[in-house]
């Protein structure tokens, strides 16, 4: 009786040990949880918040237009919003965002944060490359000054907006 008893513990532990491993390396696999550091993706992320990311998402899809992704680049990861897809061309006039000529509805951000934008454009984007900016326009490194196009390549994973 008392080695059955041996045995039964051992099973279980086994059981909840191969379920932990599993669900952590699909978890690793699927997910990435970040910290947001920096303020270039106010008010939709503020510093320090915790964010989950879905990694998996762009193995079946391609990035929208308006997805906020984590982009990977040598040094750092970044988290921005997607405003061009590639063949596409973005201009800012007079605060309003053209994407192909036609006026373009950020929905996401507040009006003073659009009448930020300065002026820029156009520009057409590569084949293969998207052009990506933060909610934060005057404090975000993106394709704008500093991070130019994105490959598809470093494009990583799906920003999850919790409420």
């Amino acid at each position: 009786m008392v080695k059955q008893k041996k045995l039964n513990l051992l099973t279980l532990i086994k059981f909840f040990l191969v379920t932990f491993l599993l669900f952590y390396f699909l978890y690793q696999a699927l997910f990435q949880t970040s910290v947001i550091e920096g303020k270039s993706m106010d008010p939709t992320y503020e510093q320090g918040e915790l964010i989950l990311a879905n990694k998996w998402v762009y193995m079946f899809d391609d990035p929208k237009r308006g997805d906020v992704v984590i982009i990977e680049k040598p040094t750092k990861q970044y988290i921005k919003r997607i405003i061009a897809l590639p063949n596409e061309t973005v201009e800012v006039r007079n605060h309003t965002l053209y994407i192909n000529g036609e006026p373009y509805a950020q929905h996401f951000l507040p009006i003073d944060v659009q009448n930020s934008t300065t002026d820029f454009g156009p520009i057409v984007i590569p084949k293969d490359s998207y052009f990506v900016m933060g909610d934060n326009r005057i404090y975000s490194k993106d394709s704008r000054n500093g991070l130019g196009f994105i490959s598809r390549d470093e494009i990583i994973a799906k920003s999850l907006k919790f409420p």
